[in-house]
């Protein structure tokens, strides 16, 4: 039993009214620990705490910062293994996964932004010898950092990391269903010397903390990852205290295969895109577009690949399908399977629970599945699942596969698969997505801006697009 603490001012500490949320374990049903039940008073305490340390925070220099930054990613480097098992046990993912992906990403993140603390530069701009502009770059003081539950220390740490590194005091909510790893995340910052109430944690659901953390007057920014419903709630509560905002939210992701491509890399990326972390992850392929002439043998390999798919215990290593998130999320994913089939989808492969024996008999498992026969305007095509689904369709064009690509609310990410040159770059420019991939899938550079088009977003994370984020720009003119 795991019993999570907020991070308030340096400390572990319960919520102010002593009421606690059990945790459950994913895999078996079973509550696994309980977290703190936390309230508006408690984000008020953390804000206050980040209030305190803002003037000395962002006073402190730059290159300090960066040590700071990479004593914590150390920190979180030398408990891995203790990390990765806290996510698995969390999550319900497979904890090759959590130790090969979540962990080292979320380790990455606070190295690359240590990095970036020492070397954000400003723009200058000449007058032709009349005057010199210069632009100035100024934490702007508490931000709120929200993240989901699908990769929770990773997604965490991609907010946390650029806000402090440019000076800020972070107020963060991590998901309530996913605590344990920010848990670890306030503890070893302090371990690492992070002055105290430069970094804040409190735990607790959304509408009493999330609520409170984007309505109050002392945060400045709100960095958001979740669904387009919370995010566009958000965006009616601080959009009117004219908050910066960030909002990373949902997708509905296409997979674009033209019949001239690697055909075996296609194969085995399109089904690592689907399914990874059972399709819980805003950049899944969840859309799986393919050229006509080459449906059937796609088709088919796919599904082969995909009903090879071992399903089981996350802890235990040959485990490539784990548990879904919680059983509010298994019932939703089931109740999308029963959408599809009302419309008509045919089951290509899984469609169902799946029941794992052992001590994961009570998990919350699916069968990873394939459908067809679904058009691009059925509930199944249009709203995110966010499960271990995908559904493929034939199409005869190019244009065909644009339309198809494009014909959703969402704007994320897309995948397109082909040898032609010249048709990858222009079928990457009219996609309505904010990041393509071209033969390939997940293959990130931190420095790269990544965020979403339409429904997906406001605003972009990543390298310089992230501190810019956290910072406000101030020009200044100077006649010569």
């Amino acid at each position: 039993m795991v019993t999570v603490q907020n991070h308030i001012d340096g400390r572990q500490v319960p919520a102010r009214s002593g009421a606690t949320l059990d945790n459950t374990d994913p895999a078996t049903g079973a509550t696994a620990g309980t977290l703190p039940d936390s309230d508006a008073a408690d984000v008020a305490t953390a804000v206050q705490a980040a209030e305190r340390a803002f003037p000395g925070w962002a006073a402190t220099p730059a290159t300090e910062r960066s040590r700071a930054l990479h004593r914590l990613a150390e920190a979180l480097r030398a408990r891995g293994a203790d990390l990765a098992h806290a996510e698995s046990v969390d999550t319900g993912k497979p904890l090759s996964l959590a130790t090969a992906m979540d962990i080292p990403r979320a380790v990455a993140n606070f190295d690359f932004f240590a990095d970036a603390a020492s070397q954000f530069a400003s723009e200058a701009h000449p007058m032709e010898g009349r005057a010199l502009n210069y632009t100035l770059r100024q934490p702007l003081g508490v931000v709120g950092c929200i993240s989901p539950w699908n990769l929770p220390l990773y997604l965490l740490s991609w907010k946390v990391a650029p806000a402090l590194a440019a000076g800020n005091c972070v107020v963060a909510k991590p998901s309530e269903v996913t605590p344990v790893t920010a848990d670890w995340l306030g503890r070893l910052s302090a371990e690492a010397g992070l002055p105290p109430g430069v970094l804040n944690l409190v735990h607790g659901l959304g509408p009493k903390v999330g609520a409170a953390l984007t309505a109050h007057p002392g945060v400045k920014a709100i960095s958001f990852t979740g669904s387009t419903r919370t995010g566009a709630e958000i965006a009616r509560t601080a959009g009117p205290a004219f908050k910066k905002l960030s909002l990373e939210m949902g997708g509905k992701n296409p997979t674009v295969v033209f019949a001239d491509c690697d055909f075996e890399a296609a194969v085995a990326t399109t089904l690592r895109s689907a399914f990874t972390n059972q399709g819980q992850i805003c950049l899944c392929g969840s859309r799986i577009l393919v050229e006509e002439s080459l449906y059937g043998r796609f088709r088919d390999a796919l599904v082969e690949r995909v009903r090879a798919l071992r399903v089981g215990d996350p802890l235990e290593a040959e485990t490539q399908q784990g548990a879904l998130v919680s059983r509010g999320h298994l019932d939703k994913v089931l109740g999308c399977l029963e959408v599809a089939r009302r419309e008509g989808g045919q089951v290509l492969c899984g469609g169902k629970r799946a029941l794992v024996k052992g001590r994961c008999q009570e998990g919350f498992f699916v069968e990873p599945t394939l459908l067809e026969g679904l058009g691009p305007g059925t509930r199944t095509n249009q709203e995110e699942i966010f499960g271990p689904v995908a559904t493929l369709q034939p199409f005869a064009s190019e244009e065909e596969a644009l339309r198809l690509a494009n014909a959703t609310a969402y704007g994320l990410a897309a995948s397109v698969w082909t040898a032609n040159l010249k048709r990858a770059h222009t079928v990457a420019a009219r996609l309505q997505s904010g990041i393509v991939w071209v033969n390939c899938w997940m293959l990130r550079d931190l420095r790269t801006p990544f965020g979403g088009m339409k429904d997906s977003g406001v605003g972009r994370e990543g390298g310089v697009e992230a501190l810019r984020f956290f910072t406000e720009a101030q020009n200044v003119c100077v006649q010569l």
